[in-house]
């Protein structure tokens, strides 16, 4: 039963991302965009109950239509919804983001403020973030009050109850001040993070420059109180670092459609293999398995459009990771 699964609480934002219907074009360029829910931490609580896990969002949205579409898509994807807050005073965000030919994505972000800015520390649900034997959450949510001070009481909440405190940046630079603000922001709770995952960009940006497939840059972002770092490489798989060992795990080719949402299948598949069996934060050949997994579940995320309606069932990352072994 999945309601007996170990809770992982997915702390941040939630919006709508609109995606032009025709691909490889510039946002000006664009005639018509398709509404795909998004925000990386809500898409995190999704994968996790579609492999059969148990999660739930804290975050807010606006008390509007689009607001209530999004806690709909989180209850009909399994998503427990009784942290979500709804403000009367904001919209919800929306962010409009296209894959452009070459391959980058361009993101245009409608936030002036929006609801997921204004979660205020009194409105967290502390007895949710109590249960929780993973919390996760990214940097979006540091970036202005008063959502920053209530990221900051959920995190110490977390951790006072003995939570495994997952952090994935999730760099996203047009939302910050400047590039110094961004690296600033996202390192000022590095240290409490159990377990970071960033991706091979991230390391390049958070290490001014630094080549992400050197271990000696990578171990640069390494702090005394980690368990576990992983570097993603795209279609190229993930890197692994801990106190006891480090290594590389491969990735799966597949026709990408878009990759937005990868990343956080990536991410969920692993929390929800975690919160099944702790061990593998110490058990190197447990490890090397959970992390196959979770490539396979990035790699099938990227072959639809959208994050969450892409996010995976356990069988078809078996399937993927089977097939390849052929």
């Amino acid at each position: 039963m999945a309601s007996q699964a170990p809770l992982i609480v997915s702390f941040g934002e939630m919006l709508i991302d609109f995606v032009p219907d025709v691909s490889g074009v510039a946002l000006a360029e664009s005639n018509a965009f398709i509404k795909a829910p998004g925000g990386a931490p809500a898409n995190v609580a999704c994968a996790i109950s579609k492999l059969g896990g148990s999660s739930a969002f804290i975050g807010k949205v606006g008390d509007d239509e689009f607001g209530y579409m999004l806690s709909d898509i989180l209850k009909k994807n399994g998503v427990k919804t009784e942290g979500v807050c709804f403000d009367k005073e904001a919209r919800t965000a929306l962010a409009f983001v296209t894959l452009k030919k070459n391959g980058e994505r361009e993101f245009m972000f409608y936030r002036n403020p929006s609801a997921d800015m204004l979660l205020k520390e009194s409105e967290l649900n502390i007895n949710l973030i109590k249960q929780a034997k993973i919390f996760h959450y990214g940097s979006i949510s540091l970036i202005s009050e008063p959502c920053r001070s209530a990221h900051m009481a959920a995190m110490k909440a977390a951790k006072e109850a003995g939570s495994l405190l997952s952090y994935d940046p999730n760099v996203r630079l047009p939302l910050w001040p400047s590039q110094d603000a961004a690296r600033d922001g996202i390192k000022s709770i590095w240290n409490f993070a159990d377990f970071i995952k960033v991706s091979d960009d991230e390391v390049g940006f958070l290490t001014k420059g630094g080549d992400p497939n050197k271990d000696d840059v990578v171990m640069s972002l390494w702090h005394d109180n980690l368990k576990l770092l992983v570097v993603t490489y795209g279609e190229k798989g993930c890197g692994y670092f801990s106190k006891q060992f480090k290594g590389r795990v491969s990735g799966f080719s597949v026709k990408t459609v878009d990759t937005t949402g990868a990343g956080d299948s990536f991410v969920g598949s692993f929390l929800f293999s975690v919160a099944k069996d702790p061990n593998i934060l110490t058990d190197e050949g447990k490890l090397k398995e959970a992390l196959m997994f979770s490539n396979a579940c990035g790699a099938i995320c990227t072959t639809q459009k959208g994050a969450i309606p892409a996010l995976p069932t356990p069988a078809s990352a078996q399937e993927l990771i089977n097939s390849s072994k052929k």
